[in-house]
């Protein structure tokens, strides 16, 4: 496509500049036209945030986007730039995107006088129309906005007051585009009330030099709550100058989670074939929801989505290295590769004193616990729960255990004990687990639609730890190694042997 060269052809054209909010407005009419979707990859805020979101621009308004972190704050605000026009004219040299047909730096005002219709002009794409900064204390007003040059001037024997001698901060070369400060709170408060005027009357002032230039420009920013950030907060006449605070959050329900973790974790491994089971997945989720309401995990830190995806990089990593070291053809992860997740986790969760006296890892485990317990409950039925009518047998000093599981609890009452590896291959990892009497036809009963016969082991281990979980099995882990065996001889071990004796 050949488009206008020079400022004449620009107006023989026709073409019409709109201002930025109203190229943002419109585009997205025309996408909610089409059906379009506004924010591809973005999961869980299709009835909350995007409408929120949708609101503000079609209002025209300037926006900050308050939430914990891990909750796509940023991928948001970096998608915002596809609803801008696909290429804008601007004078060709200027440092802040001049408009052709309304200048207003000093460089293309004259250039505009200088040359009139023949004032060359060329198209920016709108990827370049967006500009970020991560806000630290460290920021100053001349990074944002500007200064006077000092070496300028002096080349070319200009006034400091002259605008020849500015040199234009983030912002103004953000014009006529979008512009981002992630985490607000850290910038100082006086940083943040030389944003005032950009936020009320769109123009930039700078060393206060009557120099005033109006900026065409869209502010987005993102912040934690400011109960959360130590490091700062927001100052109030600053919040109130923001048209609308949208507020994010992390994924309500099971199933938006897991579509996060599949969209952004690497699973993919060198063409081999990776299969995670669903349950395994639900397991990894489960430890998030878990963390987000543990007393001993700090909530208003919060508990980023990163963690599931740590954790389920790290869990596929530990079944390739298997697979590799044993030459089994499918990557299948183990609940005896739990264990591995822990690096994904210990660092990405902030602990309350509670927590503290527990240790990183403990807290880590227990969480990891208590969603296998959760995830088990959905698959199989609750092993705490009895039958209508129980008959209390007694054998010796103990009850029978007449639930659906008593076959299993039994076989590990008479001294049996399981032990599996992380390192162990797919062959001998099953005939270990079909040592276990009636474990492999609990699995059929509750779960007869496994896919393949390589999926029917982990879930046998699945229902182990399912009973360890929920006290029935006692279970132990010394290195890569994982043995199940009967809970009351691990606590009285001496008592059971004095009892076998007798």
């Amino acid at each position: 496509m050949n488009r206008p060269a020079t400022l004449g052809e620009l107006r023989k054209s026709k073409y019409v500049i709109r201002p930025v909010k109203d190229e943002l407005r419109e585009n997205l009419i025309e996408r909610l036209r089409r059906k379009e979707p506004l924010f591809p990859g973005i999961i869980g805020y299709e009835h909350t945030v995007i409408p929120a979101l949708t609101n503000a621009i079609l209002a025209r308004h300037d926006i900050i986007l308050l939430g914990l972190r891990g909750q796509a704050k940023t991928r948001i605000v970096r998608q915002l730039h596809t609803l801008l026009d696909e290429y804008t004219p601007v004078v060709k040299g200027s440092e802040i995107n001049d408009n052709p047909f309304a200048p207003v730096s000093k460089y293309a005002v004259d250039l505009v006088q200088e040359c009139g219709d023949a004032t060359p002009i060329e198209w920016l794409h709108r990827s370049h129309r967006y500009g970020e900064k991560l806000a630290t204390p460290d920021v100053t007003i001349a990074d944002l906005i500007g200064d006077i040059d000092p070496i300028k001037a002096a080349a070319q024997r200009l006034h400091y007051a002259h605008e020849g001698a500015i040199h234009f901060g983030i912002i103004p070369r953000s014009n006529r585009g979008i512009f981002a400060i992630n985490e607000l709170p850290d910038l100082q408060p006086r940083i943040q009330v030389g944003l005032f005027n950009i936020l009320e009357e769109k123009d930039i002032q700078i060393r206060g030099f009557n120099v005033r230039l109006p900026m065409d420009i869209m502010l987005v920013f993102t912040a934690n709550p400011e109960d959360y950030t130590n490091r700062g907060s927001i100052i109030t006449p600053l919040k109130d100058r923001i048209d609308s605070q949208i507020m994010t959050h992390y994924p309500r329900s099971l199933e938006d989670a897991i579509k996060i973790t599949e969209q952004e974790a690497h699973i993919a491994r060198n063409g081999k074939e990776i299969r995670v089971p669903q349950f395994f997945k639900e397991i990894v989720e489960r430890v998030a929801f878990e963390a987000r309401k543990s007393e001993f995990v700090d909530q208003k830190s919060g508990v980023s989505a990163r963690l599931t995806i740590s954790a389920m990089e790290n869990l596929v990593s530990n079944a390739e290295r298997r697979s590799i070291v044993t030459g089994d053809p499918v990557v299948m992860p183990r609940l005896c590769d739990l264990p591995h997740v822990l690096p994904g986790l210990t660092g990405k969760i902030e602990l309350v004193f509670e927590g503290e006296q527990e240790g990183s890892v403990k807290v880590s485990r227990a969480l990891v616990g208590k969603a296998v317990r959760e995830t088990f409950k959905h698959y199989f039925p609750d092993p705490m729960r009895k039958p209508a009518r129980q008959k209390q047998e007694q054998q010796g000093n103990r009850p029978a255990d007449d639930t659906e599981y008593g076959k299993i609890v039994s076989w590990f009452e008479g001294g049996n004990v399981i032990e599996v590896a992380d390192d162990m291959p797919a062959a001998e990892y099953r005939k270990e687990l079909e040592k276990v009497r009636g474990l492999r036809e609990i699995v059929q009963r509750h779960m007869p639609d496994l896919k393949g016969d390589d999926e029917l082991p982990v879930v046998m281990e699945f229902v182990l730890d399912g009973l360890h979980q929920n006290s029935k099995l006692a279970k132990d882990e010394v290195d890569h190694l994982t043995s199940y065996k009967d809970m009351v001889g691990s606590i009285f071990p001496a008592n059971a042997r004095m009892h076998e004796e007798d």
